[in-house]
């Protein structure tokens, strides 16, 4: 085989393209298989900058099945990644995800309740009286009920990413730093991938699991994604707080999230329409929680009135604004080209699922959950 040629390139080496990797050499270990990466550090991507949180509360069939096969991989993970003795710890609280719902949006999460019970999922539907005991520190400011997913919660981005990883490369993946121009083609079958560095590598199989940066790499192909990479942050405030244990997370009907990071710590965050657009962006800024922010969080936690506000980071979320849905699969105009794109902020929690199934269709599988809602 020729040195430059390669039977898959994955271009991108975060939890997608590293989980497609696992999935790809556990179905055939003899596959060269190529994880491009143009930052190894992962300083910019989303993998390490998210918050690490999974659910179960969708209301699409297929993304509540995802979340489900997740915390199946998730209970064996550090046994199943290890490498040489060694097991990465994910972390993973399961502290519960708690949604407050008001009037505009209860109706629509008690129904998404009901699929995700009938799939076999423990989802509690709470009285405000409830949530109040879940979350003491919240005033049930237009709160009419609550939904709880008590095996959700958070955990170590960077230690998901980290055990996929160092496993494939110990089942032989080939990871390399290096940042694709372009994807080449040959009529309408993928040939390969064009580096920045100006070399060629070839392959007839071509995954696309560059996160925010996939349009672009899309683009480089003649495919247009409806992506849009949209800067979103958080900040960590220290509060006065000194209860027992780790409350759940906190999701408001504003789009509000309060996750409780142990003690006082908390982490804040909230997605605004006037979000930046861009790849040059990632400053946090600290008056975005004083002025758009702290006013809210204190109408909804009366206590956070006095805080001190420690840090905070910016990465990107890749908007699908099509319907913020993933984008999975073979793109019907361009053979073997494969798609894992448009997250909009819940691909850390669905990477095990999509894993498996990119690699199943690459190998010619039947997939094990079918996914062609988001062709």
């Amino acid at each position: 085989m020729h040195m430059n040629s390669h039977d898959i390139i994955i271009i991108g080496g975060g939890v997608m393209g590293c989980a497609t990797a696992y999935y790809l050499l556990k179905g055939d270990p003899r596959l060269n298989v190529a994880i491009l990466e143009m930052d190894p550090t992962y300083e910019k991507a989303s993998t390490p900058l998210s918050d690490g949180n999974t659910r179960i509360q969708f209301n699409i069939k297929e993304n509540i099945q995802m979340s489900q096969y997740g915390l199946e991989v998730l209970r064996t993970f550090a046994d199943d990644m290890s490498v040489g003795g060694e097991k990465p710890d994910p972390a993973f609280r399961q502290q519960g995800n708690l949604f407050v719902l008001d009037e505009a949006s209860r109706d629509e999460s008690h129904e998404g309740m009901l699929l995700q019970k009938s799939l076999g999922c423990e989802v509690h539907w709470l009285t405000p009286e409830e949530v109040k005991q879940h979350f003491p520190l919240y005033n049930l400011k237009d709160c009419v009920a609550g939904a709880f997913g008590p095996h959700d919660g958070t955990m170590s981005p960077m230690a998901v990413l980290d055990g996929y990883k160092k496993k494939v490369i110990s089942l032989g993946a080939k990871y390399i730093q290096a940042e694709v121009s372009e994807v080449l083609k040959e009529g309408n079958q993928v040939s390969g991938v064009k580096l920045a560095s100006g070399e060629v590598l070839n392959s007839n199989i071509v995954m696309n699991a560059a996160g925010a940066w996939a349009p672009k790499i899309a683009k480089s192909a003649g495919v247009e994604l409806p992506i849009a990479p949209t800067k979103r942050q958080v900040t960590i405030i220290e509060t006065n707080y000194h209860g027992e244990g780790v409350l759940p997370v906190l999701f408001l009907p504003s789009g509000l999230y309060v996750i409780h990071e142990g003690e006082g710590m908390f982490m804040v965050g909230k997605s605004f329409p006037d979000d930046y657009i861009g790849y040059d962006d990632f400053r946090w800024e600290k008056n975005v929680f004083e002025e758009r922010i702290w006013s809210e969080l204190v109408e909804n936690i009366p206590s956070f009135d006095r805080l001190k506000i420690l840090r905070g980071w910016a990465g990107l979320y890749e908007v699908n604004t099509l319907d913020g849905n993933a984008i999975l699969g073979e793109w019907t105009q361009l053979k073997d080209f494969y798609l894992a794109n448009g997250f909009s902020g819940h691909g850390f929690l669905q990477c095990h699922a999509v894993g498996r199934y990119i690699a199943e269709l690459m190998l010619g599988k039947t997939p094990s959950l079918d996914l062609s809602i988001f062709s």
